[in-house]
């Protein structure tokens, strides 16, 4: 999926906080936008989908967070995002293996590794739910998942939303093209 989908993703975990506890929203959303965003920095330093890709760690670390926020007699703003940002990470690391696998040009599927699952010391298998990054599917999914974000959020989540969709449009635009043009982030 594209990274923009999983930021969108993160946003909208947040969107039960609006109802909830309205003070404690907007930090939620803009730490699940990171977290959603956080895992594919691994593309740059490591191996995509395996060096920052954690869907045990960060669901346990989550959990173990969440608990703390929810013991708390006044939930901290800062135990509240990295609760987010850490279940919007665990999120990204657990989707990314419904979608296609690590080839260049994955229309072409040719590779079975979908995200590492570190406790076991293996590969999980792409599903290919959402084809590929970019494919017209994971366009939908992204504005699907940034309705919450458009719609119950401040101005700077709403900028933030806008721009991913701005983003992805683009993105899925060009996808195909991307190894035409060596882009190196792809390698």
């Amino acid at each position: 999926m594209m990274n923009t989908t999983h930021a969108a993703m993160g946003v909208t975990l947040a969107a039960p906080l609006v109802a909830v506890a309205p003070e404690l929203a907007p930090i939620a959303a803009l730490a699940g936008f990171a977290g959603g965003v956080f895992p594919d920095f691994d593309m740059v330093v490591g191996e995509h989908r395996r060096t920052l890709h954690f869907p045990v760690y960060y669901s346990l670390a989550a959990v173990v967070a969440g608990a703390a926020v929810f013991v708390a007699p006044i939930p901290t703003s800062t135990g509240v995002a990295a609760t987010f940002f850490l279940l919007s990470a665990a999120l990204h690391s657990i989707t990314d293996a419904a979608g296609g696998g690590l080839e260049l040009r994955p229309w072409e599927p040719s590779d079975e590794r979908g995200v590492y699952l570190h406790p076991a010391k293996r590969w999980v298998a792409p599903r290919r739910w959402i084809r590929w990054d970019g494919a017209p599917e994971d366009l939908l999914l992204a504005v699907v998942l940034s309705v919450p974000g458009l719609l119950l959020f401040d101005q700077r989540i709403r900028t933030l939303t806008v721009l991913g969709l701005g983003v992805s449009v683009v993105y899925t635009a060009f996808r195909k093209r991307l190894p035409e043009w060596d882009v190196p982030i792809l390698r």
